[in-house]
């Protein structure tokens, strides 16, 4: 923490003073992360083998489910956690989570996976908004990239190695129950964390606030919930750059999710390799997002999101454009190495422009946008290669991620500076 970081009473903002509960709350999302991770190889190889879901359309339905519960439960938490606190919606979310693993292994329908995923996109919703929160309390506004850059980097190194494990304990043991274990246990170590060790941190949000002096008559403290939805959608122009950002980014991870292992197996890949394909994107994303987050504190946030989506955009053509493991592997490189520079670059933006007293309900609507992104990219790419096959498919997806990086060149303003203050919009 440098000497300028303001003090009230025992309230310290920084990583140092807070470093133990910033460790324990990497720890937490980690484990947020594995739930996702449980699925990603798993889930369309059963649409496709164990439940026989023909149509692209309806084998994605799961990824529908998943991110518009996903998509209203980060809405929620920002709400919930402003009225309430963070901690309470943190356990909540831990809560909701328990069931779903035991569904996947139970499962006798197609509409056990939905059902278990709505519950799975509610519990991401509410852990994982709220553990950036929380971070985002802890810090203060002079490490706000390095700490989402943590965050994220968890997480998704969490999905990662589970993704791979799951792969591997798949070939070993088939499908289901085994690889569904990993899931019981994560579930089972976040709701005790969360309960036992996690503190609140909404006094750190309300001290900032006190020292916070609005850069522009907009973002001052007494907005709505329809004025704070309008101004981070639409009106202004970082928060409504990052927010169409972020849908697209989830758009093109739900294209990887869905349709990546169907084309893998198609093309004569086993479960195992199918794993480490799976695993090898969010690696990447997970590892660079450590770097790239402390780099947005140094660089700036505009141009680190713009070369993001377009070098995503190039891993996605990529994947579309060749029928072998080789290359398909430097598209997941790619890939992760383009969301490793949007994916914590763009919460710092919003941490950035958001006044701290509404900052969480911001949060929440740019996490709203991100994770529809889910579903409509699961229905674009579903609908798409229904009627003209799966290749097709992933070059709209491509062009679509390219144009978004484009649109976050024109648009949006640098909102970082040295000092660690939001530039003021422009009009």
């Amino acid at each position: 923490m440098n000497s300028t970081t303001p003090r009230v009473g025992p309230i310290r903002l920084g990583l140092r003073p807070n470093l133990a509960q910033f460790t324990l709350l990497v720890g937490v999302n980690a484990l947020v992360g594995g739930m996702i991770g449980q699925e990603r190889t798993i889930l369309p190889l059963l649409a496709d083998r164990v439940f026989a879901v023909g149509a692209f359309t309806a084998s994605l339905t799961f990824i529908v489910a998943f991110g518009i519960t996903k998509a209203l439960a980060n809405l929620a938490a920002g709400n919930l956690s402003d009225r309430y606190g963070r901690k309470p919606v943190l356990v909540a979310g831990w809560l909701i989570g328990l069931p779903v693993p035991l569904l996947l292994i139970w499962a006798p329908s197609w509409g056990w996976v939905i059902a278990a995923n709505v519950l799975l996109g509610i519990n991401q919703g509410l852990t994982w908004s709220t553990t950036i929160v929380m971070k985002i309390d802890l810090v203060g506004p002079a490490r706000r990239g390095l700490a989402m850059g943590l965050n994220e980097a968890s997480g998704y190194l969490a999905l990662a190695t589970t993704a791979l494990a799951t792969g591997w304990l798949a070939a070993e043991h088939g499908l289901r129950p085994v690889p569904f274990y990993l899931g019981l246990t994560f579930a089972a170590l976040g709701l005790g964390l969360s309960t036992a060790f996690v503190r609140e941190t909404h006094g750190h949000a309300r001290h900032e606030a006190a020292n916070h002096i609005a850069r522009n008559a907009e973002h001052h403290d007494e907005l709505t919930g329809r004025q704070i939805f309008t101004l981070t959608s639409f009106r202004e122009k970082a928060l409504s750059a990052a927010s169409q950002a972020g849908l697209v980014n989830n758009l093109n991870d739900g294209l990887a999710w869905g349709l990546y292992p169907i084309l893998f197996a198609t093309s004569g890949l086993g479960v195992a390799r199918i794993g480490v394909l799976v695993a090898l994107y969010p690696a990447v994303w997970g590892l660079g997002q450590m770097l790239t987050g402390w780099l947005s504190d140094r660089w700036g946030r505009k141009w680190l999101i713009t070369a993001g989506m377009l070098l995503q955009a190039a891993g996605i053509g990529l994947v579309a454009a060749t029928n072998s493991f080789a290359p398909w592997a430097v598209a997941a490189v790619l890939m992760g190495a383009g969301t490793a520079l949007v994916y914590p670059t763009l919460l710092a933006v919003v941490g950035d422009v958001a006044h701290p007293a509404w900052r969480a309900r911001s949060v929440g609507v740019y996490r709203l946008w991100r994770d529809l992104g889910y579903a409509i990219g699961a229905l674009l790419a579903g609908i798409t290669a229904d009627l003209f096959g799966m290749r097709p498919a992933i070059w709209v997806i491509a062009v679509i991620t390219a144009v978004s990086g484009l649109i976050v060149a024109l648009r949006m303003y640098e909102t970082r500076l040295a000092t660690g203050h939001a530039v003021a919009p422009s009009s």
